[in-house]
Formats: structure tokens, sequence, C-alpha cells
């Protein structure tokens, strides 16, 4: 499967869009496990060995490949803002049925906090209201991941 990484840029006249930053060929035909969506978060970001926390969102088509994927958020060594409409901004413009998000805790710890759960619950039903499920929210610590669902 071509995955492709995308960033959201403003084009001249200050639209939302997106811009393709990179593909890879990944030997993946559809994402059905949690193992597998760290996995290509991690080689396509380098997740476990980032020191500030990022927000990273997969996007999928109905037969569970991925469309894209997207950096949403870079935050600090404890915290990363997250909001629905930057998600679903970029769920709207790839064609997604449903997303994944996927967080780092840089510390190493795997334990999901309520605020972790409260983004997870804003999302999921941010996406009802559209029609684009959340599929999962994954906690990536160092080299092992939880889901938060």
């Amino acid at each position: 499967m071509r995955i492709i990484k995308y960033a959201m840029r403003l084009n001249e006249d200050r639209i939302n869009c997106l811009v393709k930053e990179s593909a890879r060929n990944y030997p993946v035909d559809e994402i059905n496990s949690p193992e597998l969506v760290a996995k290509v978060i991690n080689e396509i970001f380098d997740a476990w060995n980032q020191p500030e926390e990022f927000v990273w969102m997969v996007a999928l088509d109905t037969a569970r490949r991925i469309r894209a994927v997207f950096e949403v958020s870079h935050g600090t060594v404890g915290s990363s803002l997250v909001h629905p409409r930057e998600i679903y901004t970029r769920a709207i413009l790839s064609g997604a049925v449903s997303i994944i998000l996927v967080h780092n805790h840089p510390s190493g710890t795997l334990s999901i906090s309520e605020q972790d759960r409260e983004v997870s619950q804003k999302i999921r039903q941010a996406g009802e209201i559209l029609g684009i499920r959340l599929d999962d929210h994954i906690i990536i610590a160092g080299s092992n991941f939880v889901s938060t669902m």
C-alpha cells in the first residue's frame, strides 16, 4: 500500500489545502490492529523517539486502507493541544470514512490519563455528527503502545 503523508497549508486565497509531503510503499493491505497502526506511525514519524508530545491522525477508507497520515499537533514534553476542528478538517479533505488518532508519551509511561479519555470522547462525538468514525486512539510510549478504546 502506498501511504501518503500530508500537511495542511493555506493556499493563496487563505483556504486550507492538503500538501503532499512524502509517499512510501508499505507492506500493509488494511489496518486491522492497533499494533499495525503503532508500527506504521513509528516508521513514518519516528514516534517512539520524539522528545515532545505529538498527535497524529490516520485517515481510512471503507476498506480500512490508509488514505493519508497527518501530524495534527506538536506540543510540549507533557501535553499537546488537539481540537476536533483540526482533526476533521484533515479527515474531510482526505475523504476519510474513519480515523485513528495516535499520540506519544515521551515519558515512556503507558498510563491513560483522564485528559486522554476526554479527548477521545470529544473527538468521537464530533465524528458521529460528521459521519466519520473514530476507530481508535492509541498512545505510544517508548517501544510500547496502548489503545484508549
